[in-house]
C-alpha cells in the first residue's frame, strides 16, 4: 500500500494493474498468488528536481488468502471520508476501515482501519477504536502525546497502544515553524497470528512456500511488467 501526501507515483504490474497517483491518493496491491510490479516517480519529476512524499506499508494475508488472485485498487484523495473531530481541531482521513460507522474506500482482506490525521496546535482527539484490533500512530511531521498518559511522540516515532477501545492523541501547543500541525497516520488491525517466513519481497508462512515462491519467480512463472509511461 502507498499512500502518496505529495508528488506524482507509477505503477505497472503484471496482472494489468497500473495507473497514476499524486497528492493524497493511494493505491493499494494485492499480490496474492504473485506478481511483477514497477512504481516509481516520473522521468520529468526526477529530472526537474521535484518532491515526492509518502508512505508504504506491506500488509500482511492470512494463509488462507495467500494465493489469492493479484489486485490493484487505486483510492483518489477525493474518495476517503472525511471527518473532523466535534470541536474542529482535527481533520481525520478515512482511507481503509471503519471509524464509528463512517467507512473508506480501501478494500482490504483482513479487517485494517487507517487514518491520516491533522491536528491543530493544541488540539487533542479521542478516537473509538475496535477492542480486537492492535493500534499504531505513526508521526509524519510535528511533535505531540498519546495516550492518557501524554506519553511524548514526534515525527518518525512509533506509538503503539495498548488494549482498550479507544486511541487519543493531542498536538504540542508549540510546533516547528515548517510544521504547522500535527501529522498522524493511524493504524489497526485484527492479529492475524500465524507463523511467518519473508525474504525480500516475499511473505508467507513457511520456508517451503518461501522456497517454492523463488522459484515461482525464477521460472517466470509471475509473468512480466509491460512498458508503459515510458518505462522498460
Amino acid at each position: 500500500m502507498t499512500y502518496l501526501i505529495d508528488g506524482t507515483f507509477i505503477h505497472q504490474d503484471s496482472n494489468g494493474g497500473g495507473g497514476t497517483i499524486q497528492n493524497g491518493d493511494t493505491q493499494w496491491m494485492t499480490a496474492g498468488s504473485g506478481l511483477l510490479h514497477i512504481e516509481a516517480p516520473p522521468e520529468s519529476l526526477v529530472q526537474s528536481g521535484g518532491l515526492f512524499h509518502g508512505l508504504q506499508l506491506w500488509v500482511n494475508l492470512p494463509a488462507a488468502d495467500k494465493m489469492m488472485d493479484p489486485r490493484y485498487q487505486d483510492i483518489r484523495g477525493g474518495q476517503v471520508q472525511l471527518l473532523t473531530s466535534p470541536d474542529g481541531g482535527a481533520l481525520l482521513r478515512v482511507i481503509a476501515g471503519e471509524l464509528d460507522g463512517h467507512e473508506g474506500p480501501g478494500i482490504t482482506h483482513t479487517p485494517i482501519t487507517m487514518i491520516h490525521a491533522t491536528i491543530r496546535p493544541g488540539a487533542e482527539v479521542t478516537l473509538p477504536w475496535r477492542s480486537d484490533f492492535n493500534g499504531l500512530a505513526y508521526v509524519l511531521a510535528g511533535r505531540g502525546s498519546v495516550g492518557a498518559e501524554r506519553r511524548p511522540i514526534r515525527v518518525g516515532q512509533t506509538a503503539v497502544f495498548g488494549d482498550g477501545g479507544s486511541l487519543t492523541v493531542r498536538a504540542d501547543e508549540s510546533q516547528d515553524s515548517h510544521t504547522p500541525d500535527l501529522e498522524v497516520v493511524l493504524l489497526g488491525g485484527r492479529p492475524i497470528r500465524e507463523p511467518m517466513a519473508h525474504y525480500g519481497p516475499f511473505v508467507m508462512n513457511s520456508q517451503a512456500e518461501l522456497k517454492q515462491a523463488f522459484e515461482d519467480f525464477q521460472a517466470g512463472r509471475l509473468g512480466k511488467v509491460p512498458a508503459v509511461h515510458g518505462m522498460k
